[in-house]
């Protein structure tokens, strides 16, 4: 299994009857590989993970192992406010066969650190498969703090971390800590498309990506330049990409994402509620985007 490089968190497409549409699923999965991406997450927050049913769940993280075959690595979507959920869904990926399961932080009902701790060394010691914890604070009300992943990264299936505080001074003191306590081997991984080339230069190993979907070419030659010390050309590509990565979060994500792949003519379907297709404003601008890069 490779967790560097850049790992796509998968829009799920719908078909006309807003069911998810596997044929689509399969070419998008396809689409990404020939595209040189390193990995594909199922399931997650831009997977509509909060919106579609466990069932829904579980069969797209069994059409990515399936159509993946080997290829790049799988990361399944197995996180939940209820520690009890997220045991059933790591214990789902891991049956499975994904490569790792993407373990969110409880959201809404803000635990305290300890609480985190615990729910994250439950996982660990429930299960063997290997673990992304997920920390976006935008999103879930509550951020992992510093002491808290350093302990996280001691549990031995507790390989990485989707580190979404934007915040990089957090993100320096964490691989200080990380280095004095020979946590080197632990991974941390980007969950900002904008900040991943800033991330991998204080030691981030690669991103989990939204802008990946649409040019996952562009995103992962921005990260490979990047991991190899190519500073000077990663930097070219992430200015270049930088316009796209921020219209993909005009309004509520994967709205803005699904409706350039459905413009792309992937006919990725639509999205499920609460969230609503981007407005007419925002529509005329994502297009204005995607015209700049060529892609419609």
């Amino acid at each position: 299994m490779n967790l560097n490089g850049t790992h796509v968190a998968m829009i799920t497409p719908f078909d006309k009857d807003g069911n998810i549409d596997e044929e689509k699923y399969r070419n998008l999965i396809d689409f990404l590989i020939e595209n040189n991406v390193d990995g594909v997450v199922a399931a997650g927050t831009t997977g509509e993970s909060a919106t579609i049913t466990h069932e829904e769940q579980q069969k797209v993280i069994d059409i990515m192992i399936d159509q993946v075959n080997g290829r790049v690595t799988t990361i399944a979507g197995a996180g939940s406010n209820a520690t009890v959920e997220a045991q059933n869904l790591v214990k789902y990926a891991e049956d499975a066969g994904a490569d790792a399961a993407l373990v969110i932080t409880p959201y809404y009902n803000k635990p305290q650190q300890s609480g985190l701790y615990d729910h994250f060394k439950l996982l660990n010691d429930s299960h063997n498969i290997p673990i992304v914890a997920y920390n976006v604070p935008s999103r879930t009300g509550v951020d992992l703090a510093v002491d808290t992943i350093v302990d996280v990264a001691k549990l031995d299936n507790i390989v990485a971390i989707k580190e979404a505080n934007p915040d990089l001074n957090k993100l320096a003191s964490l691989f200080n800590q990380l280095n004095n306590n020979d946590l080197n081997d632990f991974i941390v991984l980007s969950g900002n498309d904008s900040l991943t080339l800033p991330m991998i230069a204080q030691g981030a190993r690669g991103v989990i990506s939204v802008a990946a979907n649409v040019l996952p070419d562009k995103m992962s030659q921005m990260v490979n330049f990047a991991l190899e010390g190519e500073y000077e050309k990663s930097r070219e590509l992430s200015n270049y990409l930088f316009e796209l990565m921020d219209v993909l979060f005009i309004e509520a994500s994967p709205a803005p994402t699904k409706r350039a792949l459905n413009l792309m003519g992937m006919d990725v379907g639509g999205l499920r509620m609460p969230i609503n297709p981007i407005s007419d404003k925002n529509d005329e601008i994502l297009q204005k985007v995607l015209k700049k890069y060529e892609l419609i």
